[in-house]
């Protein structure tokens, strides 16, 4: 009670409150997400559902290099900034210069996800690879 979602990064848990003061949500969450994993049960049951916009990466064989600069910075520079926010920001493709990426968690939602795929992510990427021209979310 209290809770309105859960999102599960790769390594986060974004938990998004309804109604309910955090100091009283807090310790509750807290626990249960230990005793889950004290446990040794596994996250999820059965197999991992994919997000309707998700599917392969696409890029071409040429491309590979590029690809791989990509998917590092937004690893290392743009992923662990999103999270601090409960979002997740994945590659999903590379085409004539625009870079696709998949916008999760409250950055799928966020007012701000605009301006900084716009003018953060993608200012980024054109600086350290010449190859992007724009940067959109899928």
């Amino acid at each position: 009670k209290g809770v309105s979602g859960v999102f599960l990064g790769q390594d986060f848990i974004t938990v998004t409150r309804s109604g309910a003061e955090w100091q009283h949500l807090k310790p509750a969450i807290l626990g249960l997400i230990m005793d889950h994993y004290l446990s040794g049960a596994p996250v999820l049951l059965g197999e991992t559902p994919k997000a309707a916009s998700e599917g392969e990466e696409f890029f071409e064989e040429g491309d590979a290099e590029v690809v791989t600069t990509i998917k590092q910075l937004l690893d290392t520079r743009v992923r662990p900034a999103v999270a601090q926010d409960g979002g997740d920001i994945t590659f999903h493709g590379f085409r004539e210069g625009v870079v696709y990426l998949n916008m999760k968690g409250s950055c799928a939602g966020c007012p701000s996800s605009t301006a900084t795929l716009k003018h953060g992510i993608e200012n980024l990427l054109r600086h350290f690879v010449p190859e992007v021209s724009e940067v959109r979310a899928v």
